[in-house]
């Protein structure tokens, strides 16, 4: 058996592991790499997995760098299924037509500011793509055997992490031995509302985990809870404006839960909310048609609050115009936008106006990957450049990471230990993580392999 680290390999985006066992050729995840543009360019169009010979892809979940490349990989010649959960069959749809949205636009912008002879550059993929990829998903209930082929079966349990985001255990014949695969995706947290807490699965011969927080603590959710009442409540009384970057699937219905709670215990300041993402109020509705998978503590609300997603003083916004306008309402207010690393999307109009005045509040919640604006908003440079410009930062920077949905370093060790004590963990391989996180995760989990966990190389096939 072979595996090969494509994407997220010593990284925290781009997710894509080429599994290749007797004569199949299985990946998991085909996420679009982010960071700097003509990088990002690069390792985006090349696929070093021989797109035409693959099997079957095994997508965790609808996050853009985990899903975000596979039409790109239909263009290069990929026909086969893409098995998935139902619920991350309705988002990634969503997510995949808002990402060929993006690529159309961004080849756009490029054409204007490129010289005549320079040769054009087109998007990664089209709409016409993604809808020929969708047709392709197959949506798999959780917790049920699906025989895949004669020597292949997979099952998905709930990762927690973000709506539909999935386990994936695989049973693989390998020269007449059936071995067993785990692969985490992205692992979630437990006691987050919403969600599930991520399940425990038997033990295995070969494990892949993420390890985007291995090395740290999250703060408790009741904490952020809090953190985003004082905040807001500051901003009421200095009557600035609160900007939130967050991503459309996943983070903002959890910030929009939050302040719905504030809301029903009447401790939500009187200030105005907007979630100005059309995308985020696309996939809000894809949470409220998935209900039935949510947690016991959502499944309670629902009892008194048909609507987890909704309060008096919240605006979904949808057009341009009124995207706009917001920039120009006098008084406090919260503008809740996409995209979560502050690369694209209506926030960044939004951070134009708001971050060289000190009256406003930009909250920063979740991972924010390498030279990205959001990164460089986290460590509070004191001058940001985009739009070609640079801006002084007098806005007050908040960082929040009790909203992650990721695990940390005491859920990676519970989930650790729980799996080994069904059986045993054979030899693991860290991915998703920058280097420091993938180290902590390493030493975590070398008390329950058999083998000493290896940090994945990218590019480098393994065999085991």
């Amino acid at each position: 058996m072979k595996l090969t680290f494509l994407g997220a390999a010593g990284e925290v985006t781009g997710s894509q592991h080429l599994l290749e066992v007797s004569d199949r050729r299985i990946l998991l995840d085909c996420g679009l790499f982010q960071g700097r543009r003509a990088e990002s360019r690069a390792k985006n169009e090349q696929f070093h997995c021989r797109p035409r010979d693959l099997d079957a892809v095994i997508l965790s979940h609808a996050h853009i760098d985990h899903c975000g490349n596979l039409p790109g990989l239909y263009r290069a010649g990929f026909e086969g299924p893409v098995f998935c959960t139902e619920a991350t069959a309705d988002v990634a749809e969503l997510m995949l037509h808002d990402s060929a949205r993006i690529q159309a636009e961004d080849a756009r912008y490029l054409e204007r500011r490129l010289d005549a002879d320079h040769p054009p550059i087109g998007p990664l993929y089209t709409r016409e793509h993604v809808d020929a990829l969708t047709h392709n998903f197959q949506p798999l209930k959780y917790h049920h055997w699906h025989e895949l082929a004669d020597d292949v079966r997979l099952r998905f349990s709930d990762a927690g992490h973000i709506l539909g985001s999935a386990i994936t255990e695989l049973e693989v014949e390998d020269h007449g031995e059936v071995r067993r695969i785990v692969f985490t995706g992205d692992l979630g947290r437990r006691g987050l509302p919403v969600l599930r807490d991520p399940e425990i699965v038997e033990g295995c011969d070969v494990l892949i985990t993420e390890s985007t927080y291995g090395n740290r603590v999250h703060p408790s959710a009741d904490d952020l809870k809090l953190e985003l009442e004082r905040i807001l409540r500051e901003a009421s009384i200095v009557g600035g404006r609160v900007v939130i970057p967050a991503f459309s699937l996943g983070r903002t219905q959890q910030l929009v839960y939050f302040l719905n709670e504030l809301s029903n215990a009447g401790r939500l300041p009187n200030i105005p909310v907007f979630v100005d993402s059309p995308l985020a109020r696309r996939v809000t509705a894809v949470y409220r048609d998935h209900c039935e998978i949510m947690d016991d503590e959502t499944q309670e609300l629902l009892r008194s609050d048909s609507d987890p997603f909704g309060f008096p003083g919240l605006t979904y916004v949808g057009k341009q115009q009124e995207s706009i306008e917001l920039n120009q309402r006098e008084g406090p207010l919260v503008i809740i936008s996409a995209s979560g690393m502050c690369e694209s999307g209506r926030v960044v109009h939004h951070l134009r106006h708001a971050v060289s005045s000190i009256e406003n509040t930009i909250v920063m919640i979740g991972f924010q990957a390498e030279h990205t604006l959001g990164r460089r908003l986290v460590e509070r440079q004191p001058v940001v450049r985009f739009f070609d410009q640079e801006y002084p930062v007098r806005a007050n920077i908040e960082i929040l990471n009790g909203l992650s949905a990721h695990a940390d370093a005491l859920d990676f060790r519970w989930w650790f230990e729980s799996m080994h004590a069904t059986s045993h963990i054979g030899q693991a391989f860290i991915v998703h993580g920058e280097r420091s996180a993938a180290e902590a995760q390493a030493q975590t989990l070398d008390e329950f392999c058999d083998e000493p966990p290896i940090i994945a190389e990218p590019g480098v096939t393994y065999e085991t």
